[in-house]
């Protein structure tokens, strides 16, 4: 006989945001793995349930020792519940092991949806929502970031992040640097609880702000790259450049402006007039 695994998603804040059958599945757990022992009690007492199970600890720091122990327990027919501290498990925080051990061995995953820091960020964030992808937590030391970053610069999709209040400004000016600081951005702080706050702007905007000093539990989530223009049509450029010298207009004036106005360098625009005019003669 195989066990069940139950995913509970707790509440990112506000209690009152607990899942229904959270209570219910606190108390037919045969095993609780919390993320930390003494949230779980509060949260218990707050839903005014008893834990009945057993309780153990899973955190970042126990989660390969202890996946196997979880996993003999579900071998064995128990229901396990795992919470962590806030929202969903495996989300940015552990669970993936044992969900993993847990399908290999045969045993039932089932889920108590919950709250999510992510959608909550995304739903508010006054950006794109329906393509996204989660990027978890940046990298803490600067060439390591700027290199994450570097590969989601061309991603169209919205991007969300998970960030430490003391290295928000940081990341802020870091995302700036590889995506431009005129990309939207919205950075969601403390939500669902008393002083939750949407802050939304540009990326070197919201770097200023933040370099003033940020507490609290952080979500960034940023807007997707723009679609790549499409070339620009060499023949087309030096025609409109010839339009303009016709009009009266000095060549090296003409090229900036359709340079300006087409999204392209100069260098490009004087290319292609140099190949009209060269074919031309020819």
């Amino acid at each position: 006989m195989t066990g069940t695994l139950v995913l509970a998603g707790t509440p990112i804040g506000d209690l009152a945001d607990a899942p229904p059958r959270l209570g219910a599945e606190l108390l037919a757990a045969d095993v609780v793995a919390a993320e930390d022992t003494r949230r779980l009690r509060r949260l218990a007492q707050g839903l005014g349930v008893r834990v009945a199970g057993r309780v153990v600890s899973y955190f970042e720091g126990n989660e390969a020792a202890r996946t196997p122990e979880l996993a003999e327990e579900l071998a064995q027919g128990a229901r396990v519940l795992l919470v962590t501290d806030a929202g969903m498990p495996s989300v940015s925080d552990p669970g993936y092991r044992l969900v993993a051990a847990a399908v290999a061995g045969g045993a039932r995953v089932t889920v108590v949806p919950g709250p999510s820091a992510v959608l909550t960020a995304l739903a508010v964030s006054g950006l794109p929502v329906d393509r996204f992808c989660f990027e978890g937590f940046l990298p803490r030391k600067a060439g390591e970031r700027a290199a994450r970053l570097a590969e989601a610069a061309d991603e169209r999709r919205t991007l969300v992040y998970f960030e430490a209040p003391h290295r928000l400004a940081a990341s802020l000016s870091a995302m700036a640097d590889v995506f431009g600081p005129d990309r939207r951005a919205a950075v969601c702080r403390e939500l669902t609880k008393t002083y939750e706050e949407v802050r939304r702007g540009p990326l070197a905007d919201l770097a200023a702000w933040a370099d003033e000093g940020v507490r609290g539990e952080i979500t960034v989530v940023v807007e997707g790259a723009a679609p790549a223009a499409a070339p620009a049509d060499p023949a087309a450029l030096a025609r409109l450049v010839a339009e303009r010298e016709a009009a009266g207009q000095h060549r090296k004036e003409a090229i900036a402006e359709v340079a300006r106005a087409a999204g392209v360098p100069k260098r490009e625009v004087f290319d292609a007039v140099v190949a009209a005019r060269t074919a031309d003669r020819t």
